[in-house]
């Protein structure tokens, strides 16, 4: 089972583009606004959107989803845990043994965090610090967010 936090962009305003003054892009971009093409920029600067989502998935099928609101601390990590991990583990395992991956953000890796984890008996796999995201659920959020940019949220919701 892996849980992950994710940020899915909603939308990249010209304010944000990576351009320096002379390049080609900023050029064409600074003609077709001058000749008033609305449809090629975004007149306010606009941050993107992010929205965090803790999911899991095992080799005996999907877990629950979850989006979570606002930042994510070791105290609201460990409610989403209870509420989420804890009942899939259950549903997908039925009480055998299996073991929890996740990366080592700082919800994650708190004392607190990893105190709770073991008083709950969950098996954590050691993931070192800095290593490649190797985990599956990687290609899931990946998936995801090309959906989600082909449909062109303009809100979170």
């Amino acid at each position: 089972m892996i849980g992950y936090k994710g940020s899915i962009p909603e939308r990249l305003s010209l304010s944000q583009a990576k351009m320096g003054r002379g390049s080609p892009l900023c050029e064409q971009l600074h003609e077709q606004i001058e000749r008033g093409c609305p449809d090629c920029y975004q007149c306010k600067g606009q941050k993107p959107a992010s929205l965090m989502v803790w999911g899991c998935v095992s080799a005996h099928g999907m877990g629950n989803l979850h989006i979570c609101e606002g930042t994510i601390n070791a105290e609201r990590y460990i409610q989403v845990l209870e509420q989420h991990m804890l009942p899939s583990n259950q549903c997908l395992f039925q009480g055998r043994p299996c073991l929890f991956q996740q990366d080592n953000a700082k919800p994650h890796s708190a004392r607190v965090t990893t105190a709770w984890l073991r008083s709950k008996r969950v098996r954590v796999l050691n993931w070192p610090s800095c290593s490649p995201d190797l985990s599956p659920i990687e290609n899931v959020w990946r998936i995801m967010k090309r959906k989600i940019r082909q449909r062109r949220p303009r809100t979170v919701e």
